[in-house]
């Protein structure tokens, strides 16, 4: 289902992080058009820093054995950048009400150990996406080039949300990047920043049920008037 005609603030609004796909491969022709209005996203001096370790059906599948077979043993993680601070005061508020409407969907009680060790497996199997894409940038740039590299993820989101296609940013696939540079074949020296797993929305999924909150502005904008 393509939404191409709809005005972007709909597709900004519409999109969020889907857990859960149909089987259904995306077509070439539709993947090549959302990765080309992908590149159209901003960076300082128009270097592009971004790249993509992209991975479709059979290939998908393989990859998304050997990372949760990887999770599922204890398999040390060494991601390439450094991780998720601990976050505290409202963004620790926002996070607690985000985990508590993805497990409510679920139905998990956070009690329930083994339900959410399920739960986080479902990250390295991308969620039964058919497609996931690795979004990677030299180890040796700083978080400046970072923020460039940001920019296009959130622009190849709102890409696929315009074509009909959900999709889901996630920092957990990143944490075995020595497995996902072997299995593309790349140098070392290319850093794994996040992946994305995406397709097409399965809406029995109870996870895809979980709806977040936005902060109201006063709590993000500081704004001086002379």
């Amino acid at each position: 289902m393509t939404k191409i005609n709809q005005p972007l603030h709909e597709i900004i609004k519409q999109r969020r992080s889907v857990r859960g796909y149909k089987p259904d491969i995306i077509d070439d022709k539709t993947l090549e058009d959302i990765f080309t209005l992908a590149q159209q996203s901003p960076s300082n001096c128009n270097v592009q820093p971004w790249g993509v370790l992209l991975a479709t059906g059979n290939a998908c599948d393989r990859i998304r054995q050997q990372l949760t077979q990887h999770f599922m043993a204890a398999k040390p993680m060494n991601p390439d950048f450094e991780g998720l601070p601990k976050f505290e005061g409202k963004m620790r508020e926002r996070q607690v009400e985000c985990a508590q409407a993805l497990y409510g969907a679920m139905d998990i009680e956070r009690k329930d150990h083994a339900g959410r060790m399920r739960a986080t497996a479902r990250n390295y199997a991308f969620f039964d996406a058919p497609h996931i894409a690795f979004i990677t940038m030299e180890k040796r740039f700083s978080p400046a080039i970072a923020v460039d590299v940001g920019m296009y993820a959130q622009t190849l989101m709102l890409a696929m949300e315009s074509h009909g296609i959900a999709s889901c940013a996630q920092a957990s696939v990143a944490y075995y990047p020595d497995l996902v540079r072997e299995f593309f074949g790349v140098d070392s020296d290319m850093g794994i920043l996040l992946g994305i797993s995406f397709g097409y929305e399965d809406s029995n999924v109870p996870a895809n049920k979980a709806r977040t909150t936005r902060a109201p502005l006063d709590e993000i904008i500081t704004h001086k008037r002379d």
